[in-house]
C-alpha cells in the first residue's frame, strides 16, 4: 500500500491504480498534530472512564433483557448465557484495549481502521457509527417517558405538554419529553467533559445502587423461599446448551457500550493506561452485575412463570415486596439516561475525527476554546437525535444500531492483526515537506548506483570489498517462518504480500462459513459444502499466521508500551468470527435499510470525501526514512 517519494498524488501504486484512494492510511498521531480547530481537555481518569462504559453499557434493556431470554432460550441457565456474552464480548475489548493504547485519538474504530486498513473501510466504519449512535440515541430517548411514568404512578400523572401525543389524520405519536431530555443532555454535553462526566457518574452511580438492591434483597429473598427457581424437574437446561448459547447471542448486544470509552482517547490524561483500564474494568463490572441479577430473578421466579414485560419487579411482587417496584422503576430510569448519556457523546467526536482529515466538512471539527469540547457536531447531534425521539417510534430501527458496532468490532479484530503481522512501513508527508527529502533521498539513490558499478568492475577478481553504504539481505530473516516448507516459498521480498492475503482469505472463509451455518435455505450438500470451504480456508490462514514470526516493527508502531492484546492470532481470529456470525443473523429486513444508509454514505464520499481528504496531496515514504517533522 501507498506510494514512494517519486509518485504523484493521492494514493498508492504510484497512482497507476485509480482505486488507491481506498488504501490511503493516515498516520497515528495525524490527529494530535493537526490542531488548527483547537484540543480537547485532557481531563478524565479512570473512574471517569468507568462511568462512561457501564453508563453507556448497562441500559434499561436489563430490566426487560432477562425475562424475555430466561422464558424463550436459556431458563435457569440465564446466568451461563450471560458469562458466554461477556467473554465473547471480552474478545472485542482486548482488541479495542490495545489498538486505544497505541492510537489514543478521537474516532475509536474510525481512527483504528484508518490507520491499519485504509480510507475506504475507515470511511464505511465512520458512516456506519454514525448511524448506530443517531438511531441507538433516538431509541434510548423514545424509551425515557414510559419509565418516567411508571415512576410517578402512571402516564396520566405526567404534565401534558411531557405527554405523548397523537397528530391527527396520521399514525404519528409525538413524544416531547423525548426531545426535552435530549437537548438537556446535549447542553450537558456542550458545557464540557469532565461537567458531563460527574453527571454521567452520578447517575450511573443510582444506577448500579438499584441493580445492588435487586442482588442483596433478591437474595434474601431466595434464601428465605427457598430458590424455587432452581427446583425444577427439567433442570437447569431446559432449552438444551444450543437454547444457553441462542441466550448468550441475544444478550451479547447487552455489553455494546464499552467501545464509548474509546472514542474519549483525546481527553484521557493518560491513555496509554487508563484506556485499557477503562475498557476492560467497565465491561468486567457489567458482566458481574448481570450475572449476579440474572442468577437472582430465575431463582426467585420458575422462568416459564417470568413477567416478560416487568420481569425483575414482577419477581419481587411475587414475593410480597410489591414497593421494590419504586427503586427498580429509578434504576430503568436512570440507565436510560446515563446510555443517553454514553451514546450522544461518542457520535461528535466521530463526526470532529472525520472532518479533520476532510471526509466531512469542516464544520464538525471546531472545538469549542472555553469548553474544549466540539460544541457544533454536539448540537447538530443532539438536534437530530432530539427529532427522531420526538417524531418517530424508532424500536423498529433498533437493529441497525447492532450493524455498526459489529462491523466496529470486526475490523478493530483485523487491525490487530495488521498491526502484529504486517504494520504499515509508509508514512503519508504533505508534497512541501517532502522537496528537501526528495532532493536527498535521489544524491542517496545515485550513490549506490555507483557503488554497485564499481562491486561489478571488480566482480572478477578474488578480493571484492563492499561499500558500507551498501547493506546486503540477511537470509536468516527472523520474520519469516522457521518451518522449512513454508521458508520455501515466503522470504523477505514477498512476506507482506503474502500474509495480506492470508488474512484476506482467513476473513473470506470466515464469511462462507457463518453464512452458509445461518443460512438454512440453502440445499444441504451445498451448505455443507461451503462450510467445508470456509472452514478450510479459516483453519488453513490460522495455522499459517501461527507459523509466521510476527513483525518486529510491531513494537514501535504508534505509542509502545501499553497494553498488548494476547492469544494473536487466535484471540482476533475467534473474534472476527463471533462478529460476523452475529451480523449475519441479524435479518434481511435490517440488512436491506442499512443498505440504504451505506450506500448514501458511498455518495457521500464519492463526490466529497474523496476529493477533499487531507491525504489526497500525500506522498508516502518508508517509515525509516522519513524526516522528522
Amino acid at each position: 500500500m501507498g506510494i514512494w517519494a517519486d509518485s504523484k498524488g493521492g494514493g498508492g501504486n504510484g497512482g497507476k491504480n485509480p482505486w488507491s484512494f481506498l488504501t490511503r492510511r493516515k498516520r497515528v498521531d495525524s490527529a494530535v498534530e493537526s490542531n488548527s480547530h483547537g484540543q480537547l481537555a485532557r481531563e478524565l481518569t479512570v473512574p471517569h472512564l468507568m462511568a462512561i462504559g457501564v453508563g453507556a453499557t448497562i441500559g434499561a434493556g436489563v430490566y426487560v433483557l432477562v425475562g424475555t431470554v430466561a422464558r424463550e432460550h436459556s431458563g435457569p441457565a440465564l446466568p451461563l448465557s450471560f458469562l458466554v456474552a461477556g467473554f465473547a464480548a471480552a474478545l472485542s475489548a482486548l482488541c479495542y484495549a490495545e489498538l486505544a493504547s497505541r492510537c489514543p485519538s478521537a474516532g475509536s474504530a474510525y481512527h483504528y481502521s484508518y490507520i491499519c486498513v485504509g480510507e475506504g473501510v475507515a470511511w464505511l466504519i465512520g458512516w456506519a457509527l454514525i448511524l448506530e449512535y443517531t438511531i441507538g440515541g433516538a431509541a434510548v430517548a423514545r424509551g425515557i417517558t414510559p419509565n418516567l411514568a411508571a415512576l410517578i404512578g402512571g402516564m396520566e400523572n405526567l404534565p401534558s405538554f411531557l405527554s405523548w401525543h397523537s397528530i391527527p389524520g396520521t399514525n404519528i405519536v409525538v413524544d416531547p419529553c423525548s426531545a426535552i431530555v435530549v437537548f438537556i443532555i446535549t447542553g450537558l454535553l456542550c458545557a464540557g467533559i469532565k461537567e458531563s462526566t460527574v453527571v454521567q457518574s452520578v447517575v450511573t452511580t443510582v444506577n448500579i445502587l438499584a441493580l445492588i438492591f435487586v442482588i442483596i434483597a433478591g437474595g434474601y429473598l431466595g434464601f428465605k423461599s427457598g430458590w424455587v427457581g432452581y427446583e425444577l424437574p427439567t433442570g437447569y437446561f431446559p432449552f438444551g446448551v444450543d437454547g444457553m448459547l441462542a441466550g448468550s447471542a441475544t444478550v451479547f448486544f447487552a455489553y455494546i457500550g464499552f467501545d464509548a470509552v474509546a472514542s474519549t482517547a483525546e481527553e484521557v490524561k493518560n491513555p496509554q493506561r487508563d484506556l485499557p483500564l477503562g475498557i476492560g474494568a467497565s465491561l468486567f463490572l457489567c458482566c458481574g452485575l448481570y450475572m449476579l441479577v440474572s442468577i437472582v430473578i430465575v431463582g426467585l421466579v420458575p422462568y416459564y412463570a417470568i413477567d416478560a414485560d416487568t420481569p425483575i419487579s414482577s419477581a419481587f411482587a411475587d414475593n410480597g415486596m410489591q414497593w421494590a417496584a419504586y427503586v427498580i422503576n429509578a434504576g430503568a430510569f436512570t440507565a436510560l439516561c446515563a446510555s443517553l448519556l454514553g451514546g450522544i457523546l461518542p457520535q461528535p467526536r466521530i463526526l470532529m475525527a472525520m472532518a479533520r482529515d476532510g471526509l466531512l466538512p469542516p464544520f464538525f471539527s471546531d472545538i469549542n476554546r472555553h469548553s474544549q469540547v466540539p460544541v457544533k457536531s454536539t448540537i447538530v447531534t443532539g438536534l437530530v437525535a432530539a427529532v427522531l425521539a420526538f417524531s418517530m417510534e424508532v424500536s423498529e430501527l433498533a437493529g441497525m444500531v447492532s450493524v455498526g458496532t459489529l462491523l466496529a468490532f470486526t475490523v478493530v479484530a483485523i487491525s490487530v492483526l495488521i498491526l502484529r503481522y504486517i504494520p504499515p512501513n509508509e508514512i503519508p508527508l504533505a508534497p512541501s515537506v517532502m522537496e528537501p527529502f526528495v532532493s536527498a533521498s535521489t544524491g542517496y539513490s545515485w550513490s549506490r548506483l555507483e557503488a554497485n558499478e564499481d562491486i561489478k568492475a571488480h566482480a572478477g577478481t578474488s578480493q571484492t570489498t563492499i561499500p558500507l553504504a551498501v547493506k546486503e539481505d540477511v537470509p536468516n530473516d527472523p520474520l519469516i517462518a522457521k518451518d522449512s516448507i513454508i521458508a520455501k516459498y515466503v522470504h523477505e521480498g514477498n512476506r507482506r504480500n503474502v500474509i495480506g492475503w492470508a488474512i484476506a482469505f482467513t476473513c473470506l472463509g470466515v464469511f462462507i462459513l457463518t453464512f452458509a451455518a445461518s443460512n438454512k435455505t440453502i440445499i444441504s450438500s451445498i451448505r455443507f459444502a461451503l462450510c467445508g470451504v470456509g472452514g478450510t480456508l479459516l483453519l488453513s490462514g490460522f495455522v499459517f499466521l501461527n507459523f509466521m514470526d510476527q513483525d518486529d516493527a510491531r513494537h514501535n508502531f504508534g505509542h509502545s508500551g501499553g497494553f498488548i492484546c494476547p492469544f494473536v492470532p487466535l484471540l482476533p481470529i475467534a473474534c472476527i468470527l463471533i462478529n460476523s456470525y452475529l451480523l449475519i443473523n441479524l435479518g434481511g429486513a435490517t440488512w436491506a435499510r442499512v443498505s440504504i444508509w451505506l450506500a448514501i454514505g458511498v455518495v457521500v464520499y464519492v463526490f466529497y470525501g474523496r476529493s477533499h481528504s487531507s491525504l489526497k496531496e500525500a506522498v508516502y515514504v518508508p517509515a525509516t526514512q522519513a524526516p522528522d517533522t
